[in-house]
């Protein structure tokens, strides 16, 4: 399989080309439902996650929620 880099809150890293956004954060151990991801620049519906691929260069950030109160 081949490895893309792409930059995940501002970090290069290396994953395995064609993966999904949702196949991305499993692989990260997160789960999509507690995530908000910034796709280049643009907020991804969190319907589109399983759609979306990443490609090579590209710019996620993640934001993950904390319940607590």
């Amino acid at each position: 399989m081949n490895a893309i880099e792409i930059h995940l809150n501002g970090e290069p890293r290396d994953v395995p080309e064609g993966l999904s956004i949702e196949e991305l954060l499993r692989r990260f151990d997160l789960q999509p439902r507690m995530i908000v991801v910034e796709h280049n620049g643009d907020i991804l519906r969190r319907e589109r996650y399983g759609e979306v691929r990443v490609g090579p260069g590209d710019a996620l950030e993640l934001v993950h929620f904390v319940g607590g109160g």
